[in-house]
């Protein structure tokens, strides 16, 4: 017997075209949303990232600011988010024997969410640390067999007076 699914809305599809959703009788709440991602590395890329030895420079903190660089350009990447007033960004990273994993939380108060941009942010941030050790990843072939991004995630999402959304 097929299964049979419930009818999903696309809110930015009207008419078979794409659309930015209308907000503006929306009224201005508090929002958060945090994401999270991992980079998965080699070990000795990882000991040369916690040494501070990788040529590039210091990879946490460049991912750092690419992280909040790609928050506040969410729109400009993504064509139908709304330019929306970032009011916080926090960007922590957390470092595990093969990964690193990046979480973004970001804070407005408007009429739309900010979980693309949390996405975007740790994204970016992964990425960024991708970039500066790609050397240090690659194995004879010029591949890379350990180095992935993996579980890019929103784990929160909050609107209104700290309530769940």
């Amino acid at each position: 017997m097929a299964q049979v699914y419930p009818v999903v809305e696309f809110t930015h599809i009207s008419d078979s075209r794409a659309q930015m959703v209308d907000i503006t009788a929306k009224g201005d709440v508090t929002r958060e949303a945090t994401a999270k991602g991992r980079i998965y590395l080699r070990k000795e890329t990882l000991l040369a990232i916690q040494e501070g030895t990788v040529i590039k420079g210091n990879v946490l903190a460049t991912a750092r600011i690419a992280a909040t660089l790609a928050v506040k350009d969410t729109p400009r990447i993504i064509p139908m988010c709304h330019q929306i007033p970032v009011g916080a960004i926090e960007v922590e990273f957390m470092e595990e024997d093969s990964w690193i994993e990046a979480t973004v939380r970001v804070r407005t108060v408007g009429k739309t969410g900010v979980e693309m941009e949390a996405l975007t942010g740790v994204s970016v941030a992964l990425l960024t640390i991708w970039d500066m050790v790609k050397s240090a990843e690659k194995d004879e072939n010029g591949q890379y067999p350990v180095t992935r991004i993996d579980a890019i995630c929103v784990t929160e999402k909050k609107k209104g007076a700290g309530d769940r959304q």
